[in-house]
Order: C-alpha cells, then sequence, then structure tokens
C-alpha cells in the first residue's frame, strides 16, 4: 500500500499559530526535519539548562536574543550539518529554522546575527584549574 502523502503533519504552535507541514509545494526549506529536532529539543530542555552554565556579560538592556535562544539555534544548525556560526546567516530567513527556533517565517525577527552566536565560543563557563 502506497503511502499518502497528502495528509499534513502537525507540529507544536509557535506565537499561538497552527504549524503544519504539508508537501503541496509551498513556502519551502531543505531543512524540514529540524522541526522535529526541535520538538525533541524542547521537550528534554538541553538548550535553556546549556543556557544555564553558560555566564552571560552582556548588556541586559541591549539583549535582543536570549543565551537559550542562542544555544538552541546552534544546536539545531550543528545537527542539521551547518558546523560553522557562519551558516546562520544564510539560515536568517530559512521557514523552518525561523519557526523551530519559536518565530515566524513571515516576521521581520531573524535568527540570531553571527555576533551572538560567537558569544558562546567567547564564554568560558568551566574553569581550567
Amino acid at each position: 500500500m502506497p503511502y499518502d502523502s497528502s495528509h499534513p503533519f502537525l507540529f507544536p504552535a509557535v506565537s499561538s499559530r497552527k504549524i503544519t507541514a504539508a508537501f503541496d509545494g509551498g513556502r519551502l526549506s531543505s531543512d524540514g526535519g529540524v522541526m522535529l529536532l526541535a520538538a525533541a529539543e524542547r521537550q528534554l530542555g538541553v538548550a535553556g539548562r546549556l543556557a544555564a552554565v553558560i555566564p552571560d556579560r552582556r548588556d541586559p538592556t541591549r539583549i535582543t536574543h536570549s543565551m537559550a535562544d542562542i544555544v538552541r539555534a546552534r544546536i539545531l544548525a550543528i545537527a542539521c550539518g551547518y558546523e560553522d556560526a557562519d551558516d546562520l546567516d544564510s539560515l536568517r530567513s530559512d521557514p523552518a529554522f525561523k519557526l523551530a527556533c519559536g518565530r515566524l517565517p513571515d516576521s521581520g525577527t531573524g535568527l540570531l546575527p553571527r555576533n551572538d552566536t560567537s558569544l558562546i565560543k567567547r564564554s568560558r563557563p568551566f574553569s581550567t584549574h
């Protein structure tokens, strides 16, 4: 019996909007699997737990993206094969990555700029003594 791909696949809502994966050729992304990874990450709370041990020395009045958002974007990018922080520049407007990071595809808010992801590299959460 052939698989009928006309049935939509539902994901958790983002900003109170229903998210459905359909295979009708609408808005496209080559990284649809990132939605499944994001659902698993949120269920496990990996990004939040990692962010809790990374010191955030940024000025709180100028923060746009939380440390958990930064960690989540890097985790998802690496899991999808984008190992460099530079890759997030090209993924800023990708609809699947935006949804996976809790942003609507049509929102003006993109993913993190490269300098935000470099915070993880510059932070030294663990002592080397």
